[in-house]
């Protein structure tokens, strides 16, 4: 059982890793919010997109280890993209189980004007920040995730 001590020591609103879990929900909705109104897509298929967008050829495999989604939530992402011209799905030339993501000209044209709206976004909350703030913010999370 906790003691007193901890549990008076204990404060949701300075805890990291619910600060950082409201925060990234926070950010992941309202961009979300943002380019699903404007292209019709889903953080899932963004996160898919963004990926491919750092990478010619990829796996399902490789994305969903990649992007902290579950195999299911990247598969029904890329569905709907491929449903939408967006990706092609074509087997590995390494493993014939493996299905490997390319984005489309179309898709490639379509993440272009949503990483213009992503990178937008993301200022906003960044001129929240003085500049060396936005810096070290950006530092301290690769730190953290790494």
């Amino acid at each position: 059982m906790p003691t007193d001590t901890a549990t008076h020591a204990f404060k949701l609103d300075e805890f990291v890793p619910y600060l950082v879990n409201v925060l990234g929900s926070r950010l992941s909705n309202e961009l979300g919010a943002e380019y699903g109104e404007r292209f019709g897509i889903s953080i899932s298929e963004w996160r898919v997109m963004a990926h491919l967008s750092q990478h010619e050829r990829v796996s399902v495999r490789e994305i969903y280890r990649r992007v902290e989604m579950d195999k299911v939530k990247v598969s029904r992402a890329a569905a709907r993209l491929e449903a939408s011209g967006l990706i092609t799905k074509e087997p590995s030339e390494d493993d014939r189980r493996l299905v490997c993501l390319s984005l489309t000209p179309k898709g490639h044209k379509v993440f272009s004007e949503v990483a213009e709206l992503a990178l937008s976004f993301e200022q906003r909350y960044l001129d929240k920040l003085s500049p060396d703030e936005a810096r070290e913010f950006r530092r301290l999370l690769t730190i953290m995730l790494g």
